[in-house]
């Protein structure tokens, strides 16, 4: 089996028209929208962001998907972690990417399922207000066994990601609901029902108010980390609070602060170096783009910043079994999130070399 860390990236299909989205937005939206509109708010701002090689792509497009892939694969990331939409009573979004994976055999490029079960509010897509446009539902097992025989014929695809045997699967808000244990149960039954060895089911924890070993009192077989938050939230000094607060309300300036800062408050050595603990490596973050100076700017994201902190992330797994030395990328394309692996024209495929380099050692 490789030792190497096993890197796998969050992998957002929202880069395609939808009917939703078009009434939602205005006729032929998608994340490119945002990302094309965006305006630099302060001095020395990287807005907008602008994809190079793969260009303001459409996922409807096989040569895309495949260029990604290959991208990916020749950086060392393992596979797509691609966010899957299930909203309850059968109702799905921007499934269509993935379908077209699953159905057409290509790329050849190995991938697993993140349930983003969570309601979406206009606030956190790019509107001024909190207004809700999908809710998400938990209408009972006959509902989880409807989704499970969905994603089924994914689970039995050869390239589908595994640990321990089982194919990984991913779930966004584990608390959202006490629903949650009841569809993790029903689940593991029918995996096995259906010539499965079962399913290893990891929870997404960026809730800072949570711990990851909270979190592995659920019925859970890991917990990726995400902790973007961290210095924000526990190590920001007073006097930072102050001035950000100053320049939003005076110069209409979001939040700001280095990503030297910010990443090393990214890991949790107590926690990142267990076992069934996995946790994520992060290129960037500006939300500024879907959320203007509501959002958060992580400054000073550069591939050199950068590698440090994968450097740090991959020894942190380099202990464990072959198998549990994975890592998460937040994320592949999250480009109105600033938060993006993909090259764009101020760096190229920096970040992807800096991956590469780290992996390669």
């Amino acid at each position: 089996m490789n030792t190497k860390a096993r890197v796998i990236a969050f992998y957002l299909p929202q880069y395609h028209p939808i009917p939703e989205n078009d009434v939602w937005w205005g006729k032929g939206f998608t994340e490119w929208t945002n990302v094309g509109k965006a305006k630099a708010l302060f001095k020395g701002h990287y807005q907008p962001r602008v994809p190079a090689d793969l260009g303001y792509y459409d996922l409807r497009v096989a040569e895309t998907r495949k260029a990604q892939a290959d991208m990916a694969r020749e950086h060392g990331v393992e596979g797509f972690c691609y966010w899957h939409y299930w909203f309850g009573n059968g109702k799905r979004l921007i499934e269509r990417p993935f379908n077209e994976v699953l159905s057409s055999g290509e790329p050849d490029y190995p991938f697993c399922l993140a349930w983003a079960n969570e309601t979406w509010k206009g606030f956190a897509h790019g509107m001024n207000n909190r207004n809700v446009l999908i809710e998400q539902f938990y209408p009972g097992i006959d509902d989880y066994t409807a989704h499970f025989y969905e994603v089924l014929p994914a689970f039995k695809d050869k390239r589908y990601i595994e640990i321990q045997g089982r194919p990984v699967f991913m779930i966004y808000k584990p608390l959202a609901s006490s629903e949650v244990s009841i569809f993790i149960a029903t689940w593991r039954k029918l995996a096995i029902e259906n010539g499965l060895n079962g399913i290893y089911f990891i929870g997404h924890c960026n809730n800072l108010e949570i711990t990851a070993k909270q979190l592995l009192t659920l019925d859970l077989d890991a917990v990726n980390t995400v902790r973007l938050d961290n210095y924000l939230v526990n190590y920001r000094s007073f006097t930072e609070k102050v001035i950000s607060k100053v320049k939003k309300m005076f110069n209409g300036v979001p939040l700001t602060y280095s990503y030297k800062k910010m990443s090393k408050r990214f890991l949790k050595p107590e926690e990142d170096q267990l076992d069934n603990v996995f946790p994520s490596i992060i290129p960037g973050w500006d939300h500024t783009a879907r959320s203007g100076k509501e959002g958060l700017v992580i400054t000073n994201s550069t591939p050199e910043n950068f590698k440090v902190h994968v450097k740090q992330v991959i020894e942190m797994v380099s202990h464990k079994k072959n198998e549990n030395k994975i890592v998460f990328i937040k994320s592949w394309n999250e480009w109105a999130e600033g938060n993006y692996m993909e090259p764009d024209l101020k760096y190229g495929k920096k970040y992807l070399e800096a991956l590469k380099d780290i992996l390669a050692q």
